[in-house]
């Protein structure tokens, strides 16, 4: 269905137009459960904007997020944003101390909380807030009330947790404000480390343009169902696995608990999603876990995997597998976050696999680049997103190569070599600023409109982008050459044995650490019943190994001197980035 033309690039204006054409379609749910249709879930959202005005929530004021993915989550997004208050999602990974700071520094006035994160906030003062209300049903919460307590009605389902939609407020209607473009509708934290918070201000504007140009770069309509599994605190699951369907009108599905393969298969299969949001990680895991393994442990087949006619058509074997792993329906499998490995894009390009990639940040709301199902590029992000310009800074060259709407001066590049420079981005998705940090934002945005993005990338003469690193992990080689980390890192990861890895510079030395399969490991040493001696030992040459076939395939200016073990996995930030300064020493 063709809707008409937002007339406000704003949240309320977005949600009413679709309550206005798709009232009775699904829009909100748990797989398995009968979903709230958009009608429903607009009163819903009256209720929730009613009670905050009732509470003494205004225009401007700051609320907190803090909940696990559910049906509710979006209700209280649109509630805080139709009443011109700016909603402010807390990554629930967050340790408690940082969820506290970070209340304080956005100066929430409100809070929404799910019963199992409730302890988080236990120790927070709660008496400073207008309100504290419970996700998982809308219910009002004493801010005085432990969290054993507040456990114990929740599942008594008790009279002193008073539902909002059982009071006798008045109405809020969705338009009740008006709400302008320009206005913030919500401050992400890409961090909740205490020291130096970064609280990017998106507005209303960034937000829905950005969804709006999705729906010119992928063909999606009401019909979609979208079943989620990432984050909702993070913008790229807000935008594009919430807006975006909530724009065209689809049903968007969640798990009610923690999306691990014994309660996402049944989610797959009750769903049978048309279109889902991941990050590079969950689909490495799934390759390496289980697609390889397969075709590693019959001889006959890993002799013949070598061929790559045989080797195309195994993979179509194997991605007509994960399609009935992934429910059957699956038109678009969106990958962003980070990078993909580059042996695990060649097998989903070979299987068949709809897949699709994209590239942004929290700061550009967060498409900047995309490619869709059929239209991607081995190992590139795709071209600028509608509307928005993307380009190179070549600092200390005078070369100039930037791209605007996939169509551009890159394709005026025609060195041999594509050259790499910092990504620049600029257009209506670039944030506002870094919330209470106008220093940080004038480093960060240019007089003229330009977000420097701190990413390293080149385009390709038909304009694809490509994402070298980050600059601050750029490496000099001896000879003053650029040696991006990533990169090494792809090739570490084509050994089976290697799940994780950073690459670092060591006493003038090119290193890497790497976490090992070790339940590949211990399967063989099993197998071969070995001794605890011959496990070190067999440890120790894999280590060696695995740096000389790294370094077969790198530059000589890019070869590892060591590679070292590292037992435990790498700490990771909530998006699954590994914490690199953890592990890194200035040298």
């Amino acid at each position: 269905m063709k809707l008409k033309p937002l007339q406000e690039k704003t949240l309320p204006s977005l949600l009413k137009r679709t309550i206005t054409n798709f009232p009775d379609r699904p829009a909100l749910g748990y797989a398995g459960e009968k979903p709230t249709t958009y009608k429903e879930m607009g009163e819903k959202v009256s209720r929730v904007a009613s009670y905050l005005r009732e509470s003494g929530v205004e225009a401007g004021d700051r609320v907190a997020i803090l909940s696990e993915n559910s049906p509710n989550w979006p209700v209280a997004y649109f509630g805080i944003t139709s009443l011109k208050a700016v909603a402010v999602p807390i990554l629930n990974d967050f340790h408690p101390s940082e969820i506290h700071h970070i209340i304080r520094h956005s100066g929430a006035c409100a809070l929404f909380v799910s019963e199992k994160l409730y302890h988080k906030v236990e120790e927070f003062d709660l008496r400073s807030l207008n309100a504290v209300i419970l996700t998982d049903n809308l219910s009002v919460v004493s801010p005085d009330w432990s969290k054993d307590r507040v456990r114990k009605l929740y599942a008594e389902g008790s009279r002193e947790l008073r539902r909002i939609k059982h009071m006798a407020l008045q109405k809020f209607g969705i338009s009740s404000v008006n709400v302008a473009e320009d206005e913030p509708a919500s401050i992400i934290y890409t961090s909740g480390t205490t020291g130096h918070s970064k609280g990017v201000v998106l507005t209303h504007r960034n937000i829905v343009s950005n969804a709006m140009s999705l729906e010119n770069v992928v063909q999606v309509d009401e019909t979609e169902r979208l079943l989620s599994i990432l984050p909702l605190p993070h913008v790229y699951e807000c935008t594009v696995g919430l807006v975006m369907p909530m724009m065209i009108g689809a049903a968007v599905y969640y798990v009610s608990k923690p999306p691990t393969a014994p309660v996402l298969l049944p989610a797959l299969k009750q769903v049978r999603p048309t279109v889902m949001l991941s990050v590079p990680l969950i689909i490495e895991k799934m390759h390496k876990g289980r697609i390889m393994p397969e075709i590693q442990k019959n001889r006959a087949i890993r002799t013949a995997y070598k061929i790559p006619a045989i080797r195309k058509m195994i993979h179509r074997k194997a991605g007509r597998k994960m399609m009935k792993t992934f429910g059957g329906a699956l038109r678009i499998f969106a990958i962003g976050g980070a990078s993909i490995a580059p042996e695990v894009e060649e097998f989903m390009e070979e299987a068949g696999f709809p897949y699709a990639v994209g590239y942004g940040l929290t700061e550009t709301a967060p498409m900047a680049a995309a490619a869709n199902v059929g239209e991607t590029r081995l190992y590139s992000v795709g071209k600028p997103m509608p509307g928005v310009e993307v380009r190179i800074d070549y600092d200390r060259n005078n070369h100039d190569g930037s791209a605007e709407n996939g169509e551009n001066s890159a394709a005026s590049i025609t060195r041999k070599k594509m050259d790499d420079g910092e990504i620049l981005v600029r257009g209506p998705n670039v944030m506002k600023g870094y919330f209470n940090d106008p220093e940080l934002t004038a480093e960060t945005i240019t007089e003229d409109g330009w977000l420097r993005t701190g990413d390293l990338g080149a385009f390709d003469k038909d304009g694809y982008l490509y994402i070298r690193g980050r600059l601050k992990n750029m490496i000099l080689g001896p000879s003053g050459e650029n040696i991006y980390p990533e990169g090494i890192e792809s090739v570490l990861h084509r050994s089976d044995y290697v799940l994780e890895s950073i690459v670092y510079k060591q006493n003038n030395r090119l290193v890497a650490r790497v976490h090992l399969n070790y339940e590949k490991l211990d399967e063989e040493f099993e197998e071969k019943g070995l001794s605890q001696a011959e496990i070190r030992s067999f440890i120790k040459k894999l280590l060696v190994d695995i740096r000389n076939e790294t370094n077969a395939s790198v530059a000589s200016f890019a070869k590892l001197a060591e590679v070292y073990e590292q037992a435990e996995p790498f700490e990771k930030t909530p998006t699954q980035k590994i914490k690199r300064y953890l592990y890194v020493s200035d040298d």
